[in-house]
Formats: structure tokens, C-alpha cells, sequence
């Protein structure tokens, strides 16, 4: 083995060492896919999602250049390696790689247009004085408008950092919201007791219960409810996992107000001043140029 100092780079990822952590950052990679895109000398939008409507596979004609399509799609799918602010953005693009449109087009250049005013942002890892897990989980019921299919996303801290986020829709048909929120509360568990064993084999057990925060009042009552009622036998698994997580102790599923729920950003399209609020809760920001290198 070999000493190499301290890290700065890492499989094209950035790393600035602060006073209070490190800085994460993408931003030559970002500059290289607004190069590729031919649009460079485009202008900026505030947010990477158009909040005028879903994206169908049955709408619009058929792109001409697919190679590109999936090109640009696959590059930023590596770039939610530090900007997960534009994880949804991505993932309903990369829905249609297979047969991409003009409008999917148009809706992969809105994120480049999104990322040509934010190349500087990237997020930080901070020291942080608590050791606990903490995690949001929210679904977009039935938001794809061809399958109907609804959008699970999530997020996960230990301490102050975001540490994993996911979004990613649902295989299966949810027929209430409650079940489309309660399988998102499952994901998460599941992503939760994975990092909980993780931090356990790194000799950082977690001691406390990893509180879920939910904004569905059926998804809660469901968690710590012990009847198995009719209408949720055909989500027995996922039910009986997460009582089972509960019951032991290691996870608490608790009521957030919508307002407050920052896995909105991986499930739909939000309004700017919403979603550069939850976008600065993720811990997504500029490097202050004044503690860079005072590490």
C-alpha cells in the first residue's frame, strides 16, 4: 500500500477540505456535459424540473440522435454522485432511454440549462456533534401518467450530513396512497438497517432508533398498528418488516408536516423557492472561498 496524501480527487470527484469538513464537487465534470450537450451558450433556469406536467413515452416524436440521448442521460446519472438536487430531474429522463422523444429531450436540456447556472454547487460533509440516523421518505401516488406508477424517494442523515437519497419509481401498482407512502417507509427502513449494520462493522453502532418521517398518517398507523387488516394483505411483507424494525426498536416512524418534507425534491416537481429550500437542506451549497484549504 501507498500513502498518497491527503485526498483531493477521487474517480472524477473533488474534494476541498474546509475548517468544518470537506467539500464535494463535480464541477468540471458538470462543465464537460454542458460541452457535450451543443448548448453551452444556453441561458440558466432556477429549477431542473418544468412544473407544467409529467413526462409520457406516448407523447411528442421521436428523437433523432438517440446515441446522444443516452449519453448525456447516463453522464448525469453519475453526477447525483454530489448533486442529488437533480436525482428526480434525472431519473424521469433515464425512464426513457429506450425510445426518447423531443419533449424528453427538451426535458434533459432543462436540466443542463439547471446545471449551467449551478457547476459551482456541490455538498458538504460537516462535523457533526450527534451520532443518529435520521430519514425522510415520501411517494408521488400515481404519477406516471402511462403506468400510473407512483415515485418513491428518500433521504437518509447521520448526524447533520446526507449520507444516501434515492429516487426511483415503484414496480408495482400502489392502490391508495397510504400504500404507496408505506412501501416508500419500507425502502427506507431497508436502507436504514443497511447503514446501521455498515456503521456497526466500522465500530460506530448506532444506539438510538432511526426516525422515519413521513407525511402520510395511514403510513404511520400502519407501522405500529399490530391487526392485519383485508385491505393490506397484498402488502404483508412490506408491513411486517417494518413492524418488525419497530418492535425492536431500531426505527420510529413519525409525522412530518408536508411543508417540511424534504423528500418532496425526489418524488415531483416543486416551485423554485420550495425546492432551493429543500435543496440547501440537503447540504448542497457553494465552497466559501474563505475556509477552503484551512482544513
Amino acid at each position: 500500500m501507498k500513502d498518497l496524501g491527503p485526498l483531493h480527487s477521487f474517480l472524477g470527484i473533488s474534494v476541498v477540505r474546509t475548517k468544518q469538513g470537506l467539500f464535494l464537487t463535480q464541477q468540471a465534470y458538470a462543465k464537460d456535459i454542458i460541452n457535450r450537450s451543443g448548448i453551452s451558450n444556453c441561458n440558466s433556469v432556477s429549477t431542473p424540473v418544468d412544473t407544467n406536467g409529467k413526462l409520457s413515452s406516448k407523447q411528442g416524436r421521436p428523437y433523432a440522435n438517440i446515441t446522444k440521448y443516452r449519453s448525456l442521460a447516463g453522464a448525469l446519472q453519475y453526477l447525483t454522485f454530489t448533486r442529488p438536487d437533480i436525482s428526480y430531474a434525472v431519473q424521469q429522463v433515464c425512464l426513457h432511454m429506450h425510445d426518447p422523444k423531443d419533449i424528453h429531450m427538451d426535458a434533459l436540456k432543462r436540466i443542463i440549462r439547471y446545471l449551467k447556472g449551478t457547476t459551482e454547487l456541490g455538498i458538504h460533509i460537516t462535523r457533526s456533534h450527534y451520532k443518529e440516523l435520521i430519514s425522510y421518505t415520501d411517494a408521488d401516488w400515481g404519477g406516471c401518467p402511462d403506468t400510473r406508477r407512483s415515485t418513491s424517494g428518500y433521504c437518509v442523515y447521520y448526524g447533520d450530513n446526507l449520507i444516501s437519497w434515492s429516487s426511483k419509481r415503484q414496480t408495482t401498482l400502489s392502490r391508495s396512497s397510504a400504500e404507496a407512502e408505506y412501501r416508500g417507509v419500507a425502502n427506507v427502513v431497508a436502507e436504514s438497517c443497511w447503514l446501521r449494520n455498515l456503521l456497526l462493522e466500522l465500530h460506530c453502532p448506532i444506539s438510538k432508533a432511526t426516525l422515519v418521517f413521513c407525511d402520510n398518517i395511514s403510513a404511520i398507523y400502519l407501522s405500529g398498528n399490530p391487526v392485519q387488516h383485508q385491505r393490506t394483505k397484498h402488502i404483508e411483507l412490506d408491513i411486517h418488516f417494518v413492524r418488525e424494525q419497530v418492535a425492536k426498536g431500531q426505527v420510529r416512524v413519525l409525522h412530518v408536516p408536508t411543508r417540511y418534507q424534504i423528500a418532496d425534491i425526489f418524488t415531483k416537481d416543486l416551485p423554485r423557492l420550495l425546492f432551493t429550500e429543500f435543496r440547501s437542506s440537503l447540504r448542497i451549497g457553494k465552497l466559501d472561498a474563505s475556509t477552503a484549504g484551512a482544513y
